[in-house]
């Protein structure tokens, strides 16, 4: 059904009807449940704290298990905070903080798996695309040069990727 077969369908209900339509997507549906309490109480604080808990139990688990070292974690997090519309500032706090916290556990522990490092990079490059699509960077920069400086710090392998991406923005 095309946006425009469903704004003429919808135009034929009355106000009940419309009711009836949305409450049953509200219980059938888990996403429109999220969303609508989202709307209705907006806790952002408590989504944040939530999110940033996560990302950290990935590579500082809470349970003494091996550290699982997920990206995907924290894009499921961002692409859900995209979704129900929160603050920009608070998506590229999260982006920052996946980078920041893979970061703190690579200076503890020595990493041989590549990919680690491409995944920080495609990280770190979609951040800087969202900041910068979003006209925030200036607001982010100083943690932006700082990852920047620390996988130089670290000698990461694709320290100068990082390097090229700020060199960008920085003249």
């Amino acid at each position: 059904m095309s946006k425009r077969d469903l704004k003429k369908y919808l135009n034929e209900l009355n106000k009940e009807q419309l009711e009836e339509q949305i409450i049953e997507l509200y219980h059938k549906f888990s996403d429109v449940k999220v969303y609508y309490d989202f709307v209705f109480n907006p806790n952002e604080d408590k989504l944040v704290r939530e999110a940033k808990f996560k990302i950290s139990n990935e590579y500082f688990p809470v349970k003494g298990k091996k550290s699982k070292m997920r990206r995907s974690v924290a894009q499921k997090f961002i692409k859900h905070f995209i979704t129900l519309g929160v603050d920009v500032f608070i998506i590229a706090d999260i982006m920052l903080y996946n980078i920041e916290i893979a970061q703190t556990f690579s200076a503890e522990k020595t990493i041989k798996q590549e990919l680690f490092f491409k995944s920080m990079l495609t990280s770190f490059q979609q951040t800087v695309s969202f900041l910068m699509e979003h006209g925030i960077l200036s607001e982010f920069q100083s943690r932006v040069v700082a990852i920047k400086d620390e996988t130089l710090h670290q000698n990461w392998v694709n320290q100068y990727e990082f390097n090229a991406i700020v060199e960008r923005f920085e003249y």
